[in-house]
């Protein structure tokens, strides 16, 4: 049932809450916006509660600037116990991959999961390296899905009266596209998704390079899902 109204005005996150055009132009996987932008979730210990908030970059990019703010509050020390999920436009570059990495070395009770919209600079190997390394120490990485979209619109978005379930549809494709990568990067393969720019009329296009390797590695059903291959290929 769709709400009358927009967020409670007793919403404790209501202050921390962006708006609807900020996470349409943020968070559209269709979109190469340079500026990156972080949701978050926090959960201590064994409470219920859940502390939301967001973040941009500044000088630094928001995994850092995340990572900073939370180290410097004072009930926070290493054997602090809690679960972090992040909602991330971009996918960490290998230098904030780097100081994940190092955070969660030094706070071994914190747990981690990352949603992204888009890979950042995905045919970077540095950037491939760092994303591994990632999912190596422990760290969920995963591509938004509808179902994020709409737990975000939801949970960080300011979103006008009795618009609570018109969260912004985008097409499943670029999803798919995505978590194809990502299945590459985290497999060692080589990068298969080249995108390109055509600044005049502002279209992003997403071309598919497949190799022997690609299909031979990839789990049939992420192939299966963008529609790659027929259900009738006889894998060997």
């Amino acid at each position: 049932m769709t709400s009358e109204k927009g967020p409670s005005t007793g919403d404790p996150t209501l202050r921390r809450r962006i708006e609807p055009w900020e996470f349409d132009i943020f968070y559209d996987p269709r979109e190469l916006r340079k500026e990156a932008c972080l949701l978050y979730e926090i959960k201590w210990g064994m409470s219920p509660k859940i502390w939301r908030s967001s973040g941009k970059n500044t000088t630094n990019h928001v995994e850092v600037n995340f990572i900073e703010k939370l180290t410097s509050e004072r009930r926070f020390h290493s054997s602090i116990s809690c679960s972090i999920t992040w909602f991330l436009s971009w996918s960490p570059c290998w230098e904030c991959s780097q100081a994940i990495r190092e955070f969660l070395s030094q706070h071994p009770g914190v747990t981690l999961v990352i949603y992204v919209a888009r890979l950042f600079w995905h045919t970077d190997q540095q950037n491939r390296q760092g994303l591994r390394d990632l999912v190596n120490s422990g760290v969920t990485i995963q591509i938004m899905r509808a179902s994020e979209y709409y737990h975000c619109w939801r949970n960080f978005v300011n979103y006008p009266p009795g618009e609570e379930a018109h969260w912004p549809r985008y097409p499943p494709l670029w999803m798919m596209l995505y978590a194809l990568e990502l299945h590459c990067i985290i497999l060692s393969l080589p990068p298969c998704l080249k995108i390109s720019r055509r600044w005049q009329n502002h279209l992003t296009f997403f071309r598919l390079h497949l190799q022997n390797c690609h299909y031979q590695m990839i789990p049939p059903h992420i192939l299966l899902a963008t529609g790659l291959i027929q259900p009738s290929v006889t894998w060997r």
